[in-house]
């Protein structure tokens, strides 16, 4: 009878040198390097290490990637970073994000915006939010429906913050709009569940 076990991986985080190594792979131009760095300072996040002298080289050096993998650790990286004092609020160097994320939803590339998208999901920062709320809106009608059904989950999401239905005031209306109009099932599943949610005016038959 095989027995089960639990394996427990430590990760040596609290070494300056482990952090001087991140560093030194993310100001050079080596984007294998870059990605083996930013998956370690996600897991020293993950270990509890706050390493906030990464900040701003993360901020100079990996922001302007274009390579899609490093964008994706960005953003978990992102998620995971303390985003507010111990008072709640916003910390200003947070706000160095945003016109990151405002370009983010305005990429060419749709998988770069979708992903995007996907990380407002999970923001709970109005004051983040808040200045992106009309690029979110322009996606709710991009020609690829990866992009326009996180657009639909993004909305609902800053909908139900504090305060979110003051940014999206007639979010419900907006999504029944597009909803008349999508062609996608995904995204249309998507804008049920916000008026499910939410409530609507009312979805005309031709959208089921």
């Amino acid at each position: 009878m095989e027995k089960s076990s639990t394996l427990l991986v430590y990760y040596d985080k609290g070494t300056p040198a482990v952090a001087k190594e991140i560093k030194e792979a993310l100001e050079g131009n080596d984007v294998e390097a870059k990605v083996d760095a930013m998956k370690k300072a996600v897991m020293l996040l993950l270990n509890g290490e706050t390493i906030p002298q990464l900040f701003i080289t993360i901020i100079r050096y990996v922001l302007p990637s274009e390579d899609h993998t490093i964008q994706k650790l960005l953003l978990l990286y992102l998620e995971l970073i303390e985003k507010t004092d111990s008072r709640g609020k916003v910390l200003p160097e947070m706000i160095l994000i945003c016109q990151n994320l405002r370009n983010n939803l305005q990429h060419p590339n749709e998988y770069i915006r979708g992903v995007t998208l996907r990380f407002l999901c999970r923001l709970k920062e109005t004051e983040i939010v808040e200045p992106l709320t009309p690029s979110v809106l322009q996606n709710l009608e991009h020609r690829h429906p990866f992009v326009r059904r996180n657009a639909i989950l993004a909305i609902m999401s800053i909908y139900k913050l504090p305060n979110g239905d003051q940014l999206f005031v007639d979010a419900p209306e907006m999504i029944e709009k597009a909803l008349s109009t999508e062609q996608d099932p995904s995204a249309k599943r998507n804008a049920f569940l916000m008026l499910f949610t939410y409530g609507g005016a009312g979805v005309d038959s031709k959208c089921l």
